[in-house]
């Protein structure tokens, strides 16, 4: 879990645990300590019921340590992929304060309400991403194996090819050469190397800074953040973990190194006896309510309730901007899936229109040639009652003249 800050959504709890899963263990337990149960009672019935083997074997060697004599926490302590830092302070704050079951309730609450923003990061970039994608698989299609059947069918016809079948059979030619193949191999290369470089601390902020600036996507990520941030420092406050190693789980994991950047100047500033707010506020990162909001918690006393209000101000607020980026996005979603593949298609057959017209063209020309002697210039007329042409010589009254003439 101590690397789980590196990620550019939210954190997840565990390796082979869901939060899901975590979050109904953490129900379950709370009621069954609520209710008097012993502890090694309460973890033997709920390994006993867990589907997921992983979970199942964490359960019983945690359960096995605390029949050893080691206190809860401890044991939680040794399954850093499972119960991270947060969930082992909150447990050793529950533990030494005699609440255990209340601050079970809090932790299974956080984690729902974490698992709900996980959802609205999922939602806001889940549709976008699956469109293109298909999108970019349909066009590739196109261009290596539907284009070149056209491109071998207008070199047979020996037609002109307008400007966009010319782009698009270009396109096809690049697709299915080695040059396509080396691009496709670069482009891969590239992310991968990208996804390394987020991995150093370095790539991190400077890839974190650079989304949170994006104009829609960085406003929803930056209200994430805030809202992440206020839920988990005030659940750590209210649970009784001090304020500084609350901090210090806050920034670990906040899911964005600018947000881990501001929490650890925060908790730099109380350790020199300074206020919370300032470096808030110098962060740039937090918006003036939240900041002014944070400053009169800090001043009544009353500081995990008021980051308790924020979270759900924001929670909310995130709901809000994902519906409104979902309904902007689908109309524009399947407006750029036409056009691009629709006018793929149109390319293909502008060429069949030009042979069609030009056909007809050359046609009328014939037909117009056929309507004159090619000996004499006399206009050879068709008749809809006979089916044999009748010649005629300069004008209609022409042979009747030359009859009457020779009579």
């Amino acid at each position: 879990m101590t690397e789980k800050g590196k990620e550019f959504n939210m954190p997840q709890f565990g390796g082979g645990v869901k939060a899901k899963e975590l979050a109904i263990f953490t129900r379950q337990f709370s009621v069954m300590i609520d209710a008097g149960l012993p502890l090694v009672q309460c973890l033997e019935i709920l390994a006993g019921q867990q589907e997921n083997k992983f979970f199942q074997k964490v359960l019983t060697n945690t359960r096995g340590q605390v029949e050893g004599g080691a206190t809860l926490s401890a044991a939680m302590r040794g399954s850093p992929k499972v119960f991270d830092a947060l969930y082992v302070n909150m447990v050793e704050a529950g533990e030494t304060g005699g609440i255990l079951d209340t601050i079970l309730q809090r932790l299974s609450t956080y984690i729902e309400k974490n698992v709900k923003l996980q959802r609205a990061v999922k939602s806001a970039l889940v549709y976008p991403v699956g469109v293109l994608t298909v999108a970019g698989g349909v066009i590739t299609l196109l261009l290596w194996k539907v284009v070149p059947i056209f491109a071998t069918l207008f070199a047979g016809l020996g037609v002109d090819l307008p400007l966009p079948t010319k782009i698009v059979i270009a396109l096809s030619n690049f697709v299915g050469s080695i040059f396509g193949l080396l691009i496709l191999v670069a482009l891969g290369g590239a992310i991968f190397g990208l996804k390394v470089w987020y991995g150093t601390p370095q790539g991190r902020f400077v890839l974190d800074t650079i989304i949170l600036k994006l104009p829609v996507l960085g406003i929803l990520m930056r209200k994430i953040a805030v809202a992440r941030f206020t839920r988990t420092l005030g659940t750590l406050i209210s649970s009784g973990v001090p304020i500084l190693e609350g901090l210090d789980i806050t920034a670990r994991t906040a899911g964005n190194a600018v947000v881990e950047r501001a929490l650890q100047k925060v908790r730099k500033s109380l350790e020199e006896g300074k206020s919370l707010t300032e470096p808030l506020k110098e962060s740039e990162v937090f918006p003036g309510m939240v900041t002014q909001m944070i400053a009169v918690g800090e001043q009544t006393g009353a500081m995990d309730a008021m980051l308790q209000k924020i979270a759900d101000f924001y929670e909310e607020e995130v709901d809000a901007a994902v519906k409104d980026l979902l309904t902007a996005l689908e109309p524009v979603m399947i407006v750029f899936l036409g056009v691009v593949v629709g006018g793929v298609v149109i390319s293909m057959y502008l060429p069949l229109f030009s042979a069609h017209r030009q056909a007809e063209h050359d046609a009328l020309i014939g037909l117009s040639s056929a309507r004159h002697c090619p000996l004499c210039g006399g206009r050879r007329d068709f008749s809809p009652s006979s089916a044999f042409p009748a010649w005629t010589w300069g004008s209609p009254d022409a042979g009747t003249k030359a009859r009457a003439s020779n009579g």
